[in-house]
């Protein structure tokens, strides 16, 4: 049997392990200064390495590119869709105004329940004690406001009308009053038009009531509420709500709406007073006819 040491390639091996551990060490070691073999190596790892990354940059750039060409692809077709249904709309609103002024010049009218002014107004106060009941603004009768102008949020949502004003400031009744003289002449949109009125609030639930509606309407859910213009108060078409459910009254003669605003009355900051332009009822005649 050979001896050990007589085997001359596994003592290179050894030997050569033994001065690449060596070498290992020695290059970790805490030093300032490198030796040039420790730099040529340096060097020629880190070319190999950019040598490398490039392509593998490169490949992986493709594909991140060709991630985000179909990213904004969907985007452009979503913003194309979008644009389309913008136009239709803008045309059908250009058809029916167009039509709307013409109607209304055939039979001579120059206005319509649906005319009113905005004005911008800021809420400055709110009673803890009556939140669901009233807000204060900063606008008055020098601003020209007068009470029963109606009130809506910054979305267009109904929230309630002018109460009593100062010169500078006003208090608005919000339609969560659940005053008996709070009331909204309303309509359900629809195959068929419905007319009732707001009458009450179901803070428990957070929805509006309305009621006096025909007993065999048919009402559905999600059906759209806005104001009719009928009441003398508000003009017509200020968005109200939307329908949740509908049951009969207590006597079984007409049915109750519940509605849930389109307002959030419980986060109002910024509101509009909306002024009335069209003919109301005077007070006078409404006296004698009741």
């Amino acid at each position: 049997m050979p001896s050990f040491f007589s085997n001359k390639k596994l003592i290179i091996l050894l030997v050569s392990i033994i001065i690449l551990m060596a070498l290992i060490g020695y290059s970790l070691s805490d030093r300032e200064n490198t030796t040039r073999p420790e730099q040529f190596m340096r060097d020629t790892v880190g070319w190999v390495q950019t040598m490398f990354s490039k392509p593998a940059h490169s490949v992986a750039g493709f594909f991140e590119s060709v991630s985000d060409i179909r990213n904004v692809y969907e985007e452009n077709k979503l913003l194309k869709s979008r644009l389309e249904e913008y136009a239709q709309i803008s045309v059908e609103r250009n058809l029916l105004r167009d039509e709307n002024e013409t109607l209304r010049d055939m039979i001579d009218l120059e206005e319509s329940l649906s005319d009113y002014l905005m004005r911008t107004a800021v809420v400055i106060h709110r009673n803890p004690d009556r939140w669901s009941d009233y807000i204060a603004i900063n606008r008055g009768s020098q601003h020209g406001i007068e009470p029963n102008m109606a009130i809506v949020d910054s979305q267009g949502g109904l929230i309630g009308k002018v109460k009593r004003t100062s010169q500078f400031s006003s208090f608005v009744q919000l339609l969560s009053d659940n005053d008996r003289t709070n009331r909204v002449s309303a309509k359900i949109i629809g195959d068929q038009t419905l007319n009732g009125f707001i009458e009450g609030y179901d803070e428990d639930r957070g929805l509006l009531i309305m009621r006096k509606l025909d007993i065999e309407a048919e009402i559905e859910e999600e059906q759209m509420v806005t104001t009719s213009g009928l009441g003398g108060v508000y003009p017509e078409g200020l968005l109200i709500g939307e329908v949740v459910e509908a049951e009969p009254d207590e006597y079984g003669l007409t049915q109750n709406v519940y509605i849930k605003p389109t307002a959030d009355f419980y986060s109002l900051n910024y509101v509009y007073v909306i002024e009335r332009t069209s003919t109301s009822i005077d007070p006078e005649l409404l006296e004698e006819d009741l």
